[in-house]
């Protein structure tokens, strides 16, 4: 049900560190000295809530995404720290990180997981720093986790106790489109509907603003300057570049080099790519000057040890007709 100022109770399913509420921002700190930066988190809450008439958004449990895409500064630092060989483009240190594939996201966010000693997101055999017979480069493609080690039984590229990790197809829609109340959704990530679509800017961060229909070579606005916000606080979500979402585009990620989906539309796409009902699908090996990526995690990284086995065991997780 799209937007109309109908209020309806949703159970809560509460986890092991309470329900969060909307809007809760926490930044979460990595790197050291010169390349130390953060990632702003919204709390995405309302567990438990209905899927949309999409067949997205359902998510059982509380869980957080970041406010903004992850910028190039942020993946330069982690290249310097980490080795990790990424690519990416060269626009500016606050726009978007793009030209890289699924698999570099990925194990940025591996990155993120083991300098804060928590465990990898991501299954690669092999690191781009290793040496010898067998040394991986940053494009590789990760391997399955064992049903044990997996976050659920149709999720087997997630570690079920990672903390940082690519938001699902379901997480990043909820994060976008959810109203917080019933079965109401938005049709555009700034909280509006079709009849009434956001404004198309260049940069900005209006409440009806979103970065779209704009010449080939502007490109990207800063990820702080991407539109308006979504009800949980999110910034580009709708426009800016697309995003990788970490699900297979079949529902179940069960394969190793299956399409991944991904959402939201890029600076150049009319306004229908936007909208909750668009969605695309690449190879996990493209690198694209389009397409970037957020960063979702458990609510509360402090209190990892105890959430993460709830939170598997809450997951809803549905076959993709």
């Amino acid at each position: 049900m799209r937007g109309r100022g109908i209020s309806f109770a949703v159970l809560a399913a509460v986890t092991l560190s309470g329900t969060l509420s909307p809007h809760h921002a926490q930044a979460d700190t990595f790197g050291n000295g010169e390349n130390i930066f953060t990632i702003d988190f919204v709390a995405v809450g309302d567990a438990g809530n209905p899927d949309d008439n999409t067949g997205y958004g359902a998510v059982g449990y509380d869980y957080r995404i970041s406010t903004y895409e992850v910028s190039e500064q942020m993946i330069t630092k982690a290249n310097t720290l980490g080795g990790l060989g990424l690519t990416q483009d060269s626009r500016g240190a606050n726009r978007p990180a793009t030209s890289m594939s699924w698999n570099e996201a990925a194990r940025f966010v591996n990155w993120l997981n083991t300098s804060q000693g928590y465990q990898a997101a991501y299954n690669f055999a092999v690191n781009p720093g290793d040496s010898g017979y067998g040394a991986g480069n940053a494009n590789d493609n990760i391997l399955l986790w064992s049903a044990s080690e997996a976050f659920s039984q149709t999720n087997l590229f997630r570690h079920k106790d990672a903390v940082y990790f690519l938001p699902s197809e379901d997480e990043w829609y909820k994060a976008a489109y959810y109203s917080g109340s019933g079965s109401v959704y938005f049709d555009y990530a700034t909280q509006q509907n079709i009849g009434d679509p956001p404004t198309a800017v260049a940069s900005g961060t209006g409440a009806n603003e979103a970065v779209f229909q704009q010449g080939g070579g502007i490109g990207p606005a800063d990820i702080t300057q991407a539109g308006g916000a979504s009800h949980y606080g999110t910034v580009g979500q709708g426009g800016n570049v697309w995003e990788w979402q970490e699900s297979a585009f079949d529902g179940d990620s069960d394969s190793l080099s299956e399409n991944r989906g991904r959402r939201g539309g890029y600076w150049v796409n009319p306004e229908n790519a936007l909208r909750a009902s668009a969605r695309l699908s690449s190879p996990p090996t493209l690198q694209s000057d389009i397409i970037g990526f957020r960063v979702a995690s458990v609510p509360e990284p402090a209190s990892a040890s105890l959430l993460l086995g709830a939170l598997g065991l809450l997951a809803v997780r549905r076959r993709r007709r």
